[in-house]
């Protein structure tokens, strides 16, 4: 299990980082390739604001001071989003560092940041019905299995199912 567990701005080094890690299907898994994308919106984003914005933002993720992924938050609503509003996060690894704990620590790491920087009430998550090590991470930073979102996803040719997780402000820590 790694040391220590950080999450930090992106910088212009993680941003060739996530090209060459996620890029294609070995890096970011089978639950997380959409197919070929452009970078370039990405780069923009980081040229204009860090990636990090009024409407969500990307971190890097470091274990023992190296770059070993990334989190991210955008916003969803469940109603209007003026009165309505939470934010989804988002998590992507490098194999290496997956299956030792540094996603549940990340996703607790970000979750804690945007309760302490942000008005928002609700925090939530989803993952692939099959992505179990997804699961076990979210339920182990504090979140909540609320259900199955059935065909929510479209990838790799067909529909699939997403589990749904939520953390709450007041929830026990």
């Amino acid at each position: 299990m790694p040391d220590e567990i950080t999450l930090r701005p992106v910088t212009a080094e993680d941003l060739d980082l996530f090209d060459r890690e996620f890029g294609g299907p070995e890096g970011v898994g089978p639950h997380q390739w959409f197919g070929y994308r452009s970078t370039g919106g990405l780069r923009r984003r980081f040229a204009e604001n860090g990636l990090l914005g009024t409407d969500g933002g990307v971190l890097s993720v470091a274990e023992d001071g190296r770059t070993v992924g990334r989190v991210e938050w955008f916003p969803g609503s469940w109603g209007r989003p003026e009165t309505s509003s939470c934010w989804t996060l988002g998590i992507g690894l490098i194999p290496a560092a997956q299956g030792r704990g540094t996603g549940t620590r990340a996703q607790r790491l970000l979750a804690d940041y945007l309760f302490a920087h942000t008005r928002t009430d609700r925090l939530q998550a989803w993952t692939d019905h099959t992505n179990l090590a997804e699961q076990r991470a979210l339920e182990k930073a504090g979140f909540t299995r609320e259900g199955v979102l059935r065909s929510a996803q479209w990838r790799d040719g067909r529909w699939h199912d997403q589990v749904m997780y939520s953390l709450l402000r007041t929830d026990p820590r």
